[in-house]
């Protein structure tokens, strides 16, 4: 690799050094490089409690959106077979095979993890594998594996460390858990899970667990998919239900405790009664939520302010307090967590302080949409309901909906425990308008199949300032569960019942 010279006449080694090789330092660093700063990115992963590290890439790649779609997309095409056997096939299962999945996915993570570094070393960005942190605003200690310290001093730094996630404050939890850092590279099947928490990776990792056959049950401490529309949150609840996994509601686990033959005991607080019951598992998974990666950052050294609470940076337009010091991604305070999120807020960051041209373009954390990949999809961008009445008022506020049954799914009659695993109104979706201006749309709901594929170009619209009447004057594309969106008619406060009782 050619070495460059500094940008600019300030003293130091470098003009840039990104602390985090996750999407967003990663998409940062590149981005740098590309503009001529002489660009350092540091990467180092700390064991999870269970001892799971991996390579570069950050969350996303290695512990999170990508094996979790993959894993995600095996139980659909288990879920599948009953499907294409209607449909004329003739199938035949031999059962899942958790470590070939396992073993699948690691290999295309660790091919990933190689074109990372093979692209940093291309675009010129200087990578060491050595964890961060400050002495002062312009100089870093990175501290390789075999514990030997580098010094590095710099013009600029932006932190995007990112987040791991946290554990239950229960006695056992961290010798007894894992979270989802592990349990995507878990080499044995993990039997009977309990999947403690709320959150949109407990019910993803409990979907597709579920989905490939095993036992499952999911704890929910208060209410699901805290933020989400709720609405639409019990209705994922619902689903999941019909179709295999428990639900353990109002129970918070209060102590994990190992037991001689491996599994793992588990005592629950019913929180709405108080009184406590058991139940053993051979895994149990822990998403009760994420911390930001600074503990041992030494953000005060540098004279950064942060959240002690869970360590996330206050910043505007991703500049912290301290004048050469930005973060970006998940360590920001009251952003979203999302990848893509963080990598364009990286390159805009960058092309502002590098680019040779005036480059104004700042992030916009405004309408940004996301999909839940629970066994039925949900695709969102917005307000919820709720935060729609918060906003404008339940007067100003008006919601189209409309269930519907994909066309795919029309021959597929195959029953759960009673309910059919294909039901005529299954799917959901609520367009959320604002009344008092024109009413453009505010909230975008959709639960059904393909959303991230659903929803993504309905985000251009609303970017846009979509009205209730662009919506429309749109054409539908027939036959589609898209469609649904150009012809909804019929709103909540009608009173009309709105599901289908034919195609």
């Amino acid at each position: 690799m050619t070495e460059t010279s500094c940008k600019g006449d300030h003293g130091h080694e470098y003009d840039v050094v990104v602390i985090g090789g996750g999407s967003g330092g990663l998409a940062a660093a590149k981005e740098a490089a590309k503009h001529g700063a002489k660009t350092m990115c540091l990467d180092f992963v700390k064991p999870s409690p269970a001892g799971t590290t991996w390579g570069l890439g950050g969350t996303c790649v290695n512990v999170g959106c990508i094996p979790k779609k993959l894993m995600h997309q095996a139980g659909i095409l288990g879920e599948s077979f009953s499907d294409a056997r209607e449909y004329g096939w003739k199938l035949a299962s031999e059962g899942h095979d958790w470590g070939k999945m396992v073993e699948q996915i690691q290999n295309h993570i660790g091919s990933l993890n190689f074109g990372y570094r093979t692209t940093l070393r291309e675009k010129n960005v200087t990578y060491v594998n050595a964890y961060g942190r400050f002495k002062d605003k312009n100089t870093i200690i990175a501290t390789k594996k075999n514990g030997q310290e580098q010094v590095i001093t710099t013009d600029k730094v932006v932190v995007a460390v990112g987040g791991r996630p946290s554990y239950p404050d229960a006695p056992g939890a961290k010798e007894c858990c894992i979270t989802s850092d592990d349990i995507f590279s878990k080499p044995e099947a993990p039997g009977k899970t309990l999947c403690v928490g709320a959150s949109y990776i407990s019910l993803e990792t409990a979907g597709f667990l579920t989905a490939l056959g095993f036992d499952t049950a999911v704890a929910i401490r208060s209410i699901p998919l805290r933020g989400f529309d709720q609405e639409v949150a019990e209705k994922i609840v619902k689903y999941m239900g019909e179709h295999g996994t428990r639900f353990l509601r109002d129970s918070q686990p209060t102590v994990f405790e190992k037991q001689e033959d491996g599994k793992i005991k588990v005592t629950f607080e019913n929180t709405m009664f108080g009184n406590t019951f058991e139940e053993t598992f051979d895994t149990v998974v822990c998403a009760v939520g994420r911390d930001a990666v600074t503990e041992g950052l030494d953000l005060p050294a540098a004279g950064v302010e942060f959240n002690p609470k869970n360590g996330k940076i206050a910043c505007v337009d991703e500049q912290t307090n301290v004048d050469n010091i930005y973060a970006i991604g998940d360590v920001l305070d009251t952003r979203q967590e999302l990848t893509p999120v963080a990598i364009k807020a990286g390159v805009r960051l960058m092309r502002r302080v590098f680019a040779d041209t005036p480059y104004k373009e700042k992030m916009n954390y405004d309408l940004v949409p996301t999909t839940v990949f629970t066994p039925l999809e949900y695709g969102t961008i917005g307000m919820s309901e709720e935060l729609a009445v918060e906003t404008y008022g339940a007067d100003n506020v008006e919601c189209y909906v409309s269930y519907f049954k994909p066309l795919e799914w029309t021959l597929n009659h195959e029953e759960h425990k009673g309910v059919p695993v294909r039901g005529d109104n299954a799917c959901y979706v609520k367009l959320i308008t604002n009344l008092a201006d024109d009413e453009r749309v505010v909230g975008f709901h959709y639960l059904g199949p393909n959303a991230g594929e659903v929803t993504q170009g309905y985000a251009v619209a609303m970017k846009m300032g979509a009205t209730k009447k662009d919506f429309d004057e749109t054409v539908g594309i027939h036959p589609t569960v898209s469609e649904e969106f150009t012809i909804l008619e019929i709103t909540k406060r009608s009173g009309i019942d709105p599901t289908k009782k034919g195609c």
